[in-house]
């Protein structure tokens, strides 16, 4: 297949125009980010999933509000944030309804947790690498074969040019481009959405 021209609009973009395939992107990119932020604040399979729909129905309707105006405004602090909101409001529903045993004392929980502790840890990290492994397989048609492996085995397998360009039969040279090439498109269609 042949490589999509640059001039095309980026997933933010699409997104905020109100495509829905862009939203179909997004929501298969970030559900699974979305649900383990759910779980680490101590919501059910069952409930993560109704919340992760509010969340990212919230973020549809709020998507104009979204900013990357400073250093550290991603779209996925933007999304936890939500996400944050999304949880509490779930548990002062529970607390309201009488929910389960421990629904409050959860709740009280995750209000302790001041949003500068919500750094990485190293499962986070690990859904930040899915993360970035599902958004590039979003891309993953639009490049040759070849291209496609000379980035992936240079990018992610984090191979040698020279080796990956003498399995190939390309030049280190050709390898490096065509890692630039799918880098450049990654960023551009995905910018502002995976850091």
């Amino acid at each position: 297949m042949n490589e999509k021209s640059a001039t095309s609009l980026t997933l933010l973009e699409r997104i905020r125009a109100g495509d829905s395939s862009g939203w179909r992107n997004v929501v298969d990119l970030y559900s699974p980010l979305v649900h383990y932020w759910c779980h680490r604040w101590g919501i059910d399979q069952a409930d993560a999933d109704d919340v992760a729909q509010e969340v990212f129905q919230a973020a549809s309707q709020r998507i104009e509000q979204f900013r990357h105006e400073q250093a550290g405004d991603t779209f996925r602090g933007w999304l936890r944030g939500i996400t944050r909101h999304k949880v509490l409001a779930f548990w002062r529903s529970r607390e309201r309804l009488g929910g389960p045993v421990g629904g409050s004392e959860a709740w009280h929980r995750l209000q302790e947790v001041p949003d500068a502790e919500l750094t990485a840890d190293s499962e986070e990290s690990a859904q930040m690498s899915a993360l970035f492994h599902r958004a590039v397989k979003l891309l993953r048609d639009e490049f040759e074969q070849r291209t496609w492996q000379a980035f992936w085995r240079t990018a992610v397998d984090d191979q040698p040019a020279a080796a990956v360009a003498a399995e190939l039969g390309m030049t280190a040279n050709a390898v490096r481009m065509a890692k630039s090439r799918v880098l450049h498109r990654l960023r551009s269609e995905l910018g502002d959405l995976v850091e």
